[in-house]
């Protein structure tokens, strides 16, 4: 990854109604027990737009309001041409999300697409997708992206000193 700054992150799953608002709205609440709301654009997208326009996914919702965090707000849509140039930082939820985004990526900023949990643990591991599954899935879930949020928001606290050495989208 290049040594420019990291200002906006998009968080990147198939649909945009389970993992990636998720974990857009659990990196806000990080941002804001850190008292850094404001200090970076936060987004969710899909690599599909099946679910354009909807809501997060019920339980998606109700992990995060056990938590917390209200997600209501947000509506699904599908990432565009020119979110690669808008955000600094696009993390797939998945690296079969990881590999759609840089293939529609322009090769110039491929670079900036990075699988999510490898932030947090320096090497590959996809969130799984809890679509099809029951509660206790959506609660995994929420724990894998609350530890990567965690992570991630140490990594861009230390990013003035050390840039991200891109050893997760190495790895694949």
């Amino acid at each position: 990854m290049s040594e420019k700054p990291v200002k906006s992150i998009l968080f990147v799953c198939l649909g945009n109604i389970c993992r990636s608002p998720l974990a857009e709205g659990v990196f806000r609440a990080v941002l804001t027990e850190r008292g850094l709301d404001g200090e970076y654009t936060i987004d969710s997208a899909g690599t599909g737009g099946w679910h354009a326009g909807s809501a997060p996914d019920p339980r998606s919702i109700a992990v995060a309001a056990e938590h917390g965090i209200d997600i209501t707000a947000q509506q699904a849509r599908k990432v565009v041409a020119r979110d690669f140039e808008r955000f600094d930082l696009i993390l797939g939820m998945d690296r079969s999300n990881v590999d759609d985004l840089r293939a529609l990526a322009p090769a110039s900023l491929a670079e900036r697409v990075e699988l999510f949990i490898g932030q947090a643990v320096g090497g590959p591991r996809d969130v799984p997708d809890p679509y099809y599954g029951g509660e206790d899935g959506f609660a995994a879930v929420y724990r894998m992206i609350r530890d990567a949020s965690e992570a991630l928001a140490d990594r861009l606290a230390a990013r003035a000193s050390t840039p991200f050495s891109g050893q997760a989208s190495s790895t694949m």
